[in-house]
């Protein structure tokens, strides 16, 4: 019997597109239902009760929510294709680690610069360029996290690429002058088809992100 595999989930969301890239790399087919976070689906409800968050990835009728969880899963599910997730246990842990910081770190302090004025602003900036400046500093002259293959943390962080523009617009920097590293990685990451073609173009991104501004300013 085939596998049914069915993905909840927002064009925008950098966690969702975390596991399009995921199903991917594994080859995997599987049915999109786009979710309107304002009016969210019945099923969505039903499948993530807890959060009520995407993604969720539905795998022959059984649910698994939270992105760094569904992208490991996938990664167990479908073995037959190159791993995602380093086999070395003490690698492993480290990657889960940096996509932890990641979770932790980038869009909360994001968000707080975002909707932010003033002194705090430029506060909350300068925490935000410097979470970029440690991953930049974790990924150290390698081309990859993984290394020299694309792997869990290139994965885990690549889906922020396409909001850098928005960050730096709001944010008032550019990120290629403050981690030039990171932004020869994420092209690196960017020549996989996987990634280029779930990404969605930064200026929509960037659209969005400008409506959902004005209308919390507007409250």
């Amino acid at each position: 019997m085939a596998d049914e595999v069915v993905l909840l989930d927002t064009w925008v969301s950098m966690f969702g597109m975390r596991v399009r890239i995921a199903l991917a790399e594994k080859g995997v087919n599987y049915e999109y239902k786009e979710e309107n976070l304002r009016d969210k689906s019945p099923l969505l409800l039903q499948m993530n009760p807890i959060h009520k968050k995407i993604p969720v990835l539905i795998h022959n009728g059984k649910p698994i929510t939270e992105s760094a969880i569904i992208v490991q899963y996938i990664d167990e599910v479908w073995n037959e294709k190159s791993p995602i997730l380093p086999s070395d246990p003490y690698q492993r842990a480290q990657a889960r680690f940096w996509v932890d910081y990641i979770d932790k770190k980038i869009y909360a302090t994001w968000r707080e610069t975002w909707l932010s004025e003033g002194e705090e602003h430029e506060t909350r900036r300068k925490e935000f360029i410097s979470i970029f400046k440690q991953l930049e500093e974790a990924l150290g002259d390698n081309p990859f996290y993984g290394g020299d293959t694309f792997g869990f943390v290139d994965l885990g962080l690549i889906p922020f690429y396409c909001w850098f523009y928005t960050f730096e617009t709001y944010g008032h920097f550019k990120m290629e002058e403050e981690c030039p590293k990171l932004i020869a990685w994420a092209k690196r990451c960017m020549q996989r088809e996987s990634v280029s073609k779930s990404l969605p173009d930064e200026k929509k991104v960037f659209d969005f992100a400008e409506a959902i501004h004005k209308e919390l300013q507007s409250k």
